[in-house]
């Protein structure tokens, strides 16, 4: 997809962060976006401060975890500017599991990160694609997965991102082995400096309670990760080439690569999963000397 001015673009979890970003790229681009967040106030700002500068701008305070809402959703988005085409299924949860075992994890803790991180992606593309397709014009979906969706996840958050990472790759293949005018690709970040570790603020009544934040190698390490991220305008940028580009998997943290080799190579030869090291986690604090950031 290389045309993007009069085109639409709807993007959840777009009141900040990667989202908010992806939205003033694409309206920098000239195209129509249509912004939803289940942070109503946040999301007026945001969609406030892209009229500002002339830009066609419409929020719907969206709750992925409902279907519901996310049919109106695309009723509001085709009702304001017609054929969708882009899709970004960014919205996120980093659930704080501590240091829970996979089996002590409590029901609602999955139900909430499953659903939000699985669920509302599932949906999303199945309330959006069949119009995409139907409308035959150039298109593209994007789905904010994570590098925990490529290395051995930790708690519901990387099991949520290995599932979310399966279901775009099936998308991909089914679009191609359907002829249509419409490609996918997962954007696989490293650190971002966003507000994902502050998640819980998001959480329903009806599926728990907020837990304690656990210190072991928990909020506080990785709030420091985060802000030292890289910043979402740059996210953004990497994602229009990705979509101009065709890329199915878009790595814009090149500081990984050695990681993902190195994980890939344990799968090819048959060896157990390693644990980090301290002198692993520690280099994360370190500037590299290319500059790249992880």
């Amino acid at each position: 997809m290389n045309e993007f001015e009069g085109k639409t673009a709807v993007i959840t979890g777009a009141a900040s962060g990667i989202g908010k970003a992806l939205a003033e790229r694409f309206a920098k681009e000239k195209m129509q976006v249509v912004l939803a967040d289940i942070e109503e106030e946040a999301l007026e700002k945001t969609v406030e401060s892209l009229r500002q500068y002339q830009h066609r701008a419409i929020g719907v305070k969206t709750d992925v975890l409902v279907e519901e809402s996310i049919k109106e959703l695309f009723a509001k988005a085709t009702e304001e500017y017609g054929n969708v085409h882009i899709l970004c299924n960014n919205a996120g949860i980093g659930a704080n599991s501590g240091n829970k075992a996979i089996w002590e994890i409590e029901n609602y803790d999955w139900d909430w990160v499953m659903g939000v991180n699985y669920q509302g992606v599932l949906q999303g593309i199945q309330t959006f694609l069949p119009h995409m397709i139907e409308h035959g014009e150039d298109g593209h979906v994007v789905t904010t997965v994570s590098m925990a969706g490529l290395l051995p996840g930790a708690g519901t958050y990387g099991v949520s991102k290995h599932a979310v990472m399966a279901l775009t790759e099936a998308l991909s293949r089914d679009l191609i082995n359907r002829n249509t005018k419409i490609n996918a690709s997962v954007l696989c970040p490293g650190f971002v400096d966003t507000n994902i570790d502050k998640s819980e603020r998001n959480r329903p009544n009806h599926l728990g309670e907020t837990p304690e934040v656990v210190p072991e190698m928990g909020a506080e390490i990785m709030s420091a990760m985060l802000r030292q991220g890289k910043k979402p305008e740059e996210i953004a940028d990497i994602v229009l080439d990705g979509i101009k580009e065709n890329i199915f998997y878009i790595l814009s943290h090149p500081a990984w690569d050695d990681t993902l080799r190195s994980h890939f190579d344990n799968i090819l030869s048959r060896k157990e999963i390693e644990r980090n090291s301290e002198e692993e986690i520690a280099k994360f604090f370190s500037p590299r000397e290319d500059g790249e950031k992880y």
